[in-house]
């Protein structure tokens, strides 16, 4: 189950990488059209749009399995075990709370984006704002992981302090 979750998640890296590359093409490439052939290409401008929209909500999954989201910890680093226990699990409730309001407000889009075309590609905008189910789901089923962890007890005190260093700032304090 391990490897089949790390490779959706090497897939999901991938798709980042795909959607940036696939920007920086077509937002550059319409730039020098523009200033030196003095043209364009109208569709560059909204598929770029598109694969920011995939790239943000893409990315966001893949920083949350790496804990790589913004936090404070000030707080929670001088809480006893119960208080960081309390924290974790506000938090991922609230976070799993966002994601299930995220799942709905796309469910209840569904039926305007299907049939709303995009002006300049064709395509259904549901194509675009449909990964909304797929960011809602995924993020909302691992916040539920990590509850589970946290009420069976396998999460360690170190995990429940969700703010991870920089590479820069662990090696400053191993020095």
């Amino acid at each position: 189950m391990h490897k089949l979750i790390n490779l959706f998640f090497k897939l999901l890296e991938l798709l980042v990488v795909v959607c940036m590359v696939a920007m920086v093409i077509m937002v550059f490439g319409n730039v020098v059209l523009r200033y030196v052939f003095n043209s364009g290409i109208t569709m560059s401008e909204e598929m770029a749009r598109y694969c920011f929209i995939w790239l943000t909500y893409i990315g966001a999954m893949v920083a949350m399995r790496d804990g790589g989201h913004l936090g404070v910890d000030t707080l929670v680093r001088h809480l006893p075990l119960m208080g960081k226990r309390v924290c974790v699990f506000l938090s991922e409730a609230l976070m799993l709370f966002c994601n299930a309001l995220f799942l709905l407000g796309t469910w209840h889009m569904h039926g305007l984006q299907v049939t709303n075309i995009s002006p300049v590609a064709g395509i259904s905008m549901i194509w675009i704002y449909g990964i909304g189910y797929i960011v809602g789901t995924v993020m909302g089923i691992m916040n539920l992981h990590k509850l589970y962890r946290l009420f069976t007890g396998r999460m360690t005190e170190q995990e429940m302090i969700q703010v991870s260093e920089s590479e820069e700032q662990l090696q400053e304090v191993k020095a």
